[in-house]
């Protein structure tokens, strides 16, 4: 992978927050949504936006309390804000009509907007994206929901107490990376630290999400709603998997049967972020969907 000349940076007010997005150019092509996860950010698609930027007018938007985006200022972070944050993004830009690849937290929430807004995604590419499998859920559904309130405000406290991780130098935030996640290359583990920190008054380094986001909230989507909207989703959907991540193969669970036209590409030596583990698989399949 070689260096990447950088995007232009855009913003956009969702809910009264302002939210960021750098757009790869070539206005004239069709739109394609890059979402990233959670705990990431945009610039972590700069080589899929790279490699796609000359077929595909590509626009990657940090989520709310990511990137370069506004934090919730009440620390809140839920579906339906994710969602209308990313319903807002469209009509900002304008489009009928958008493609979405989307990995991770991002998944889950372009599923959710594509279910609500058929008519707005044309295809739709899914890494990791379908949140906690009903095999690994059982035993958080099976406490009583006073108590998972109870929980849930325990955490906001706590979480209130800690301060940001600081890091003296830009080197020590880069060995955070590496060892969280060994199996990026030394060029990607540099880049997804460097766009991923901001530096602070005494030249020390915090990473830019909020760290709010590690509380999840109580309240979402209804599971049986969820599985209503994966349902009215009418493109096409292809999901990506890898054998060495903690996410279960939709196969195995049973929830790609809620989907009238979806598929799955298994890696087997990949990761949660397959995208960057089998990078020029990832985006010789991705180019074949998306054609």
């Amino acid at each position: 992978m070689t260096s990447i000349p950088g995007p232009a940076s855009h913003s956009f007010v969702s809910q009264r927050l302002r939210m960021h997005y750098v757009d790869w150019g070539n206005p004239d092509a069709p739109p394609l949504i890059l979402q990233h996860g959670g705990r990431d950010h945009c610039r972590s698609w700069d080589w899929v936006a790279q490699a796609l930027r000359k077929d595909w007018h590509v626009i990657c938007p940090d989520l709310r309390g990511h990137g370069d985006s506004a934090w919730s200022p009440d620390a809140h972070y839920t579906s339906f804000s994710f969602v209308s944050d990313m319903a807002q993004l469209v009509q900002t830009l304008g489009y009928d009509q958008v493609t979405i690849c989307a990995h991770s937290l991002g998944g889950n929430i372009a599923t959710l907007f594509t279910g609500l807004y058929p008519d707005k995604v044309r295809r739709l590419a899914n890494i990791e994206g379908l949140g906690v499998s009903p095999l690994h859920s059982r035993e958080r559904d099976a406490k009583p929901y006073p108590d998972r309130i109870r929980q849930w405000i325990a955490e906001r406290h706590a979480a209130a107490g800690r301060l940001p991780r600081r890091y003296a130098r830009i080197e020590d935030a880069i060995d955070r990376m590496r060892a969280a996640n060994p199996q990026l290359t030394e060029e990607q583990v540099r880049h997804l630290t460097i766009h991923g920190v901001n530096r602070n008054e005494d030249g020390s380094y915090v990473w830019k999400f909020d760290p709010y986001l590690n509380v999840w909230p109580v309240a979402n989507f209804p599971q049986e709603e969820i599985h209503g909207l994966w349902g009215a989703i009418t493109c096409p959907v292809q999901f990506f998997y890898g054998g060495q991540s903690f996410a279960v193969d939709p196969r195995i669970d049973g929830r790609i049967t809620h989907f009238r036209d979806a598929d799955v590409h298994f890696y087997p030596d990949a990761g949660h972020w397959l995208h960057h583990d089998q990078f020029d698989r990832f985006v010789t399949d991705l180019r074949a969907f998306l054609a």
